[in-house]
Parts: structure tokens; sequence; C-alpha cells
């Protein structure tokens, strides 16, 4: 089981961006691979806190994380699909490098040159009713800008590998010192040098691959998912790109989605509200028999345990409500007629509900509480 992102930081859900932000810096340098050389019980500690730290600093992965808890992401986030290992130091690095305020260079290297981060792809994935509640893998392809075959790339003369400028300033105060991302690499610490005919002006061709996507049950629309990696490539040392998968569910025909609760509207008619019967309608899972009662009253909903949607967090599964419509026929011949003018006045047809049959307001009540 994975361990929860505040307690991996030492914070609790309040914590604001300031109090994430401290907390993970203070991790990230007890746990640096700088001082602790050869340790890999740090290292794991160090990659779990930039974990951490990627999803509770962004607010919209944050509050998906504390509706939906680790599951929020599996299948693709994290780092790499449903846990950090998709992630190496240099990723972290190159996105987190900032944190650090300068006290340590990159993974294993003490300063050396930074690694730049190619740019996110964002496609859209539609899912049905089906597959939302049993989970599905996806396979898509996707057009990434890849470095050429045979493309080199040289330190950058401006920076000196370093991907970043100094510059001093004369102030009131005294000479300042800033550092800024080099405008000649870009950041990488690397310019092109042999560029194959095929390539662009930074060394990349586009190329179509196919990634597979494992999507959990209980999405949601609009959701978004990473997979990391399979994004665009940057030209030099750089990293690669994640993919964002953005979900879209594709309105099903009988089932109206609330939530993890699924409502499916019944029509019978006047003869088997009376008699009662035996109906199949659909459900997530295939279909799914239901006996009505005789005299069952139009408005009556029926409730289905756990043939809804499965919690994205693990909590079980919503319901089926399956609402029960009588339909009163628009046209009749003559003999339906004169049996019906002839119930009019039958104390079996006087409408007479008891205590216990509530209103429609009642209903609609009990169904949102």
């Amino acid at each position: 089981m994975k361990k929860d992102f505040y307690e991996i930081l030492g914070i609790s859900k309040g914590a604001d961006a300031a109090e994430i932000k401290k907390a993970y810096r203070k991790s990230a340098l007890k746990y640096h691979p700088d001082k602790n050389p050869d340790d890999k019980s740090a290292e794991e500690n160090f990659k779990l806190a930039a974990e951490a730290y990627e999803v509770l600093s962004d607010p919209a992965k944050k509050a998906k994380y504390d509706q939906y808890g680790h599951q929020a992401f599996d299948g693709s986030g994290g780092f790499g699909g449903g846990g950090h290992g998709g992630m190496n130091m240099d990723d972290i690095f190159s996105q987190f490098g900032d944190i650090f305020g300068g006290g340590f260079g990159g993974f294993g290297g003490g300063g050396g040159s930074r690694r730049v981060k190619g740019s996110n792809l964002r496609i859209k994935v539609k899912l049905t009713i089906e597959e939302i509640a049993n989970g599905v893998e996806k396979k898509v392809k996707v057009k990434r800008k890849v470095q050429a075959p045979g493309v080199t790339y040289k330190t950058c003369s401006t920076c000196n590998g370093q991907g970043q400028v100094m510059r001093v300033t004369n102030t009131i105060l005294g000479r300042m010192q800033s550092a800024s991302t080099c405008p000649t690499c870009g950041g990488s610490g690397q310019i092109l040098d042999k560029k194959p005919n095929n390539a662009d002006s930074q060394g990349m061709v586009a190329e179509d691959e196919t990634v597979s996507i494992k999507i959990p049950a209980g999405v949601v629309d609009g959701m978004q998912l990473k997979v990391s990696g399979k994004g665009n490539d940057a030209p030099g040392n750089s990293v690669s790109g994640d993919l964002i998968v953005v979900i879209e569910e594709i309105e099903h025909e009988f089932l109206k989605r609330e939530g993890e609760n699924l409502h499916y509207d019944l029509y019978i008619s006047f003869a088997e509200a009376v008699l009662g019967i035996s109906k199949d309608i659909d459900a997530v899972n295939g279909k799914v028999r239901i006996k009505l009662e005789e005299g069952i009253q139009s408005g009556k909903i029926l409730r289905l345990k756990g043939k809804g949607i499965p919690s994205i967090n693990g909590y079980g599964s919503g319901d089926l409500l399956v609402h029960v419509n009588v339909w009163t026929p628009k046209t009749l011949n003559k003999e339906q007629k004169q049996f019906f003018e002839k119930a009019l006045n039958d104390e079996n047809f006087t409408p007479s509900p008891e205590k216990s049959d509530k209103s429609f307001f009642e209903k609609v009540k009990d169904m949102f509480s």
C-alpha cells in the first residue's frame, strides 16, 4: 500500500503552498543523494518526497488526491504510471531544481549541466460507461518530436554547459549576482553540432508511436491522467515531456451517471403495473433482472446495491437506481375505453395512497440525501 503524501512530507492536509514547499525542501535536502552516497533507502525517500511534492504543489492535482487518493493517478500518475519509479533523479532535478536554492547540483554531478524537459502532449480519450465501470487499457497513436538518429550536440560556449548565465549588477547595496537561463541553449547546456537532413533546426523529427494507457475504474469526465516520458523530446541533454490524457465520458443511451450512482428510467404498461412483471434492464456489467410487484406505483425507485460505478479511491461501488414510470396509453379502442369507463367508479381504481407511500418531493429528497 502506498504511503500517504502528507505523511511523507510530515504535514497536515490543511498545509498551504508555502508549508508544502518548505516541508519538501527539508525532506529533499535530508535525503539528497549528494549527502547520502550509495544509500538506496535515502534515494527511495528522496523520490517519494519528490512525488508527494509534484502532486501536492499543484492545486488541481492536490484536489484530486484529497478526493480520490492515489487511485486518482493510477495508470498514469505520480511519476510514470502508478509510482515514482518512472522518473529518475535527472527528472526530479529538471522539475524541482529551483527548490534547492543552489545548495546542490544535478544528481551525482555536484553542479553539472541542467537537463531541460520537452513539452507535454495532450490528447482526449473517449470512454463508455462500461469502460469507466470496469477499467480499460487503451492504445493510442501519438505524434511525438524525438531527437533524430545521428544528431549530435556540443557544449554551449555561452554558459560552458551549465545551462545558466551569471549576471553581476551594480546597485546601491553593492554588486548583486543573479542567474538566469542561458539564452543560447535554453538551459540544456548543449547546442546543435551535427544535424541530419530530415531534422528540424533543433535536431528533432516527428514520429508516430503507439502508447498503451491503463485507465483505472471510476474515472470521471474531465479527469487528467499522465503518462510520463511520452511527450516531446527537447534538444541536447534533455528529459522527455509527458502525455496528458483527458478523460471524456460518452453519454449512455439508457444509463445516466450521478457521481458513482447510475440512474435508469424503466417504462412499463398499465397492465404490467397492475399484474406485476419481471424485467431485464441494462447495467454496466450486463443485463440485470428485476421483479416488479403487483400494483407497483409510478415514481417508485428501486435501488440495486453495488451495481453502479466503482469508487476510484477503492471504497466500493455506487448503486443503480431504477425509476419506475407507468406509461399511460394515449389512444384506446372502443372496447378498451368502455372497460376504463366502467372502472371510473370502481373502488379498486380510486387513488388511496398509504402513509408509507412517499410523495414525489420526498422521493427526490431521499435520492439526494
